[in-house]
């Protein structure tokens, strides 16, 4: 009797790890709930964005945009002054992945991407319908990561996004 409930017991502990390995690569995969809603749509997984407009990044792990002030890339959960008529909603966005820190290479990127500059129209998160953006427009105020250009914020976590923090 102790054999068959060892053998039950190992075969479920078998089972239960074999579920959650498959959930922990899923969610390695897929990273839509973490992108902004301002994020472009057609992208399961995305890593960084890059926007020629500015010549700044947005790491979308980190939830920081990254952007080169004073000979350095900075690191910060708002874009500066100097991009305050910056509209991140209509801005174009270019999708980077598999490369780590692209602002390291940014002579690559704004170059390459140069003729994106001043693009209108791409399809963004916050509009789509598609059933994968649910979690984005379901609840009616999406993804508070990233919440677009903050530059007025004074230190009340507002900004100009619409969310209720």
């Amino acid at each position: 009797m102790k054999k068959i409930i060892f053998a039950a017991a190992l075969m479920f502990s078998c089972i239960l790890f074999k579920t959650a390995d498959a959930q922990v690569h899923f969610s390695l995969g897929i990273n839509i709930g973490s992108q902004p809603d301002w994020g472009p749509v057609g992208y399961d997984h995305a890593d960084y964005y890059y926007m020629p407009d500015i010549d700044a990044y947005y790491d979308i792990p980190a939830h920081q945009y990254v952007y080169y002030q004073n000979n350095a890339w900075v690191h910060s959960v708002n874009l500066p002054a100097r991009y305050r008529n910056y509209d991140i909603y209509n801005g174009y966005k270019v999708v980077i992945n598999g490369q780590r820190n692209p602002w390291e290479r940014n002579n690559v990127y704004k170059a390459k991407y140069a003729n994106y500059k001043g693009r209108r129209g791409q399809a963004i998160i916050r509009n789509s319908r598609d059933a994968k953006y649910k979690n984005h427009w379901n609840n009616g105020r999406g993804n508070d990561a990233g919440r677009g250009n903050n530059w007025h914020d004074n230190g009340n976590g507002h900004g100009r996004g619409h969310d209720k923090h």
